[in-house]
């Protein structure tokens, strides 16, 4: 893993465009073959549309960036075989559940998904329903992830103001911090009783997160570097 950066912003400026990605063009029978395989492995694997970003800048407090359009194949090729093409980011925006103790609301990856057993919090690569004209919204995508991992609805939370961006090399984790007004144990167990109602849950647990000691070696490197940003501001104040 590259060096992690983490970056505070003010908004989001994001737009969407055609593009003919050529990795996907040159690697197309590899990257048929290679899905293949893992839906051998994990049926439930589905391979839907997904959007990519093409290029990005921060200035003066925004992100600004370009998505394109391609199949899941691709995506998880690209991911796969370790980021082949560095010009193209895997970006996605993920919802900090944050309890009024000031615990951290973080999932265990269910099997059938395509990050089993990993923690994260709610979010999910962007696709074309987060379209909005020629913008993509992603605050939206935020929303939408919590409520259908957590059944937590906008109700529940406050959004802050602003973005956390983490740059993780081929990653770039766009986090919007939700203040919940219960504490992190209350919230915990109401998404565990969502989770025993669900057919098939994408979440297998419930992790939650208060301070340094409770980072797992199961989280991406980019949670756990926010984490460890957000923990370090607090104690600055």
């Amino acid at each position: 893993m590259t060096d992690i950066s983490v970056v505070p912003i003010d908004r989001l400026e994001l737009s969407f465009s055609s593009w003919k990605w050529p990795f996907a063009e040159k690697r197309r029978q590899d990257i048929d073959t290679h899905f293949a395989a893992l839906r051998e492995k994990t049926p439930e694997l589905w391979n839907g549309r997904v959007l990519m970003l093409r290029d990005f800048a921060i200035t003066s407090g925004t992100f600004r960036g370009r998505f394109f359009e391609k199949d899941f194949a691709s995506f998880i090729a690209w991911r796969d075989w370790g980021f082949p093409d560095p010009t193209v980011k895997n970006c996605f925006a993920m919802g900090a559940l944050r309890g009024s103790d000031g615990g951290f609301i973080l999932g265990l990856m269910a099997p059938h998904t395509a990050n089993a057993d990993k923690i994260y919090f709610p979010a999910g690569t962007p696709d074309p329903d987060d379209i909005v004209g020629e913008t993509v919204d992603l605050a939206g995508s935020v929303t939408r992830e919590v409520l259908e991992e957590t059944g937590l609805t906008a109700s529940d939370f406050a959004a802050e103001s602003g973005w956390i961006v983490v740059l993780a090399g081929a990653r770039i984790a766009l986090m919007k911090i939700l203040n919940a007004p219960v504490p992190a144990a209350g919230l915990r167990i109401r998404i565990l009783d969502h989770l025993a109602r669900e057919d098939q849950p994408e979440l297998a647990g419930i992790h939650v997160a208060h301070g340094p000691g409770d980072l797992d070696p199961r989280m991406p490197p980019f949670v756990t570097a926010f984490l460890s940003y957000i923990w370090r501001q607090g104690r600055e104040r």
